[in-house]
């Protein structure tokens, strides 16, 4: 049986976060030892789940400070690291594939040969 619901011991887990001097280290466990008897009592299920919706909510709301990398690690914002857009739409993608079809090479040297067009362009420009 749970201590808390979810959601209050991810809340719990944020006010204890942003509490923490940039670049402290194991986040996780550093909050499950500030929460103290509720974070002993809790069991390991019920913290990683809670653990998982706090990255999130930390990533989300608070960008400047912290950032969630492509392996779901949350990570101080030290301004080193920089998001980069991972998105295509799913028109733009079958675009780009059937471009590297007709034009018979991958969809990575298409891209390549793309942006050293855009580069040469704007050199012009």
């Amino acid at each position: 049986m749970a201590i808390l619901s979810k959601g209050r011991l991810s809340k719990m887990m944020l006010d204890v976060l942003l509490q923490f001097p940039p670049g402290t280290k194991n986040l996780k466990e550093n909050i499950t030892l500030r929460l103290g008897l509720v974070g002993q009592m809790s069991s390991t299920r019920d913290i990683n789940a809670a653990w998982d919706e706090t990255k999130g909510k930390a990533a989300k709301l608070y960008p400047e400070k912290f950032i969630l990398d492509n392996r779901n690690v949350l990570q101080w914002n030290d301004g080193s690291v920089r998001v980069l857009d991972e998105k295509i739409s799913v028109t733009n993608f079958k675009k780009l594939n059937e471009l590297a079809e007709t034009e018979n090479c991958s969809v990575n040297s298409l891209v390549t040969k793309l942006i050293s067009q855009y580069k040469k362009q704007n050199k012009k420009q």
